[in-house]
């Protein structure tokens, strides 16, 4: 695990952390002292998905390696340009289980906010780097529609927050949101889907804690951590506000080749997501979205992981391997 100092609710406010973040291929590449040969195709593959990475995910970036796993995650490469069978722009049916914009209702039970495009960093293997954002912002003049659309169907039991992040909303514009939706009554669940508070562990405010913790849901948190190196000391302060505050803290990550697709990297991953108080979730197969097919791990290998990963782990650190088809009921397990 990185140590780092800074304590958390300290130091830069978060919205300036995400101003300054790095949205220059050169800029990148300088401070990381990398090779100015990957420049060129950084910053053709940059131009279809923009490069967004915020100094405080940098410094945990090892310097001089164009292997380091979470560099692999945000640095724009020209594999994004390739055209490759069987990949799309919306992989998982997003706009075929749209009900309302920004809304979608994929499973029995949940239904999933769109709150936003605006992320506190640009994956390069985001499902969602094509999405029509624009179209989709329940922040706007839509919110009475998806209301309505929640008050119909009793059986939704959880809302689900996704984006973009909905951390990148403001703590008033969160909290103004989750008191909307304490309004549908049978709403008895919230769910943030989130990577911000692990790439600025400085978003955990007060504010921040109070708006969400305040409503009568039980609140679920799903962070979005695919390597151990993710995870610093600032992070593990803020995943124990989180965890003090009352909130269940789980993880999703996504099995990428070159960054976390060996048996040492899963299993440490997971036991540095149980020193931060974070359960194993979900272990994603990659969602087939155009720009991200480098980074495809076969079912065979990825089965293989998880059996070897089951002979070291305790049931509890053992995420579910599965993948998401557009269409289907529920995610599918592979294993």
């Amino acid at each position: 695990m990185i140590q780092r100092t800074a304590p958390i609710l300290q130091g830069y406010d978060w919205k300036n952390q995400l101003a300054r973040a790095i949205r220059d291929p050169a800029e990148l590449l300088h401070l990381l002292e990398l090779p100015s040969s990957l420049l060129p195709l950084a910053k053709s593959a940059a131009k279809t998905f923009p490069l967004r990475v915020p100094h405080s995910y940098l410094q945990r970036i090892n310097k001089g390696d164009p292997d380091d796993p979470l560099l692999r995650q945000i640095l724009p490469l020209g594999e994004e340009l390739n055209a490759v069978e069987d990949f799309h722009d919306d992989p998982v049916g997003d706009l075929a289980a749209q009900k309302s914009p920004g809304l979608l209702h994929k499973y029995q039970g949940r239904a999933l906010l769109i709150t936003t495009g605006a992320c506190g960093i640009h994956c390069r293997y985001c499902f969602r780097r094509n999405y029509p954002y624009g179209d989709s912002n329940p922040m706007q003049d839509n919110r009475s529609l998806i209301l309505n659309y929640l008050r119909h169907d009793a059986e939704i039991h959880e809302i689900i927050l996704s984006g973009g992040d909905p951390l990148s909303l403001s703590d008033q514009r969160l909290a103004s949101l989750v008191a909307d939706l304490e309004s549908v009554p049978h709403l008895a669940t919230l769910r943030i889907h989130t990577r911000l508070p692990v790439v600025v562990p400085q978003r955990v405010t007060e504010e921040l804690l109070h708006g969400i913790t305040t409503s009568r849901f039980k609140t679920v948190m799903v962070l979005h951590i695919n390597h151990a190196n993710e995870i610093d000391s600032e992070v593990i302060s803020a995943m124990v506000h989180l965890k003090k505050a009352g909130i269940t803290l789980l993880n999703q990550a996504v099995l990428l080749k070159g960054v976390n697709d060996s048996v040492e990297a899963l299993k440490k991953l997971s036991h540095a997501l149980f020193n931060a108080h974070i359960l194993p979730y979900y272990l994603h197969q990659l969602d087939q979205v155009n720009g991200a097919a480098h980074f495809a791990v076969t079912d065979t290998r990825a089965m293989e992981l998880l059996a070897a990963l089951r002979q070291q782990l305790p049931g509890y650190l053992l995420p579910r391997l599965v993948r998401e088809h557009a269409g289907a009921s529920s995610k599918l397990p592979l294993l």
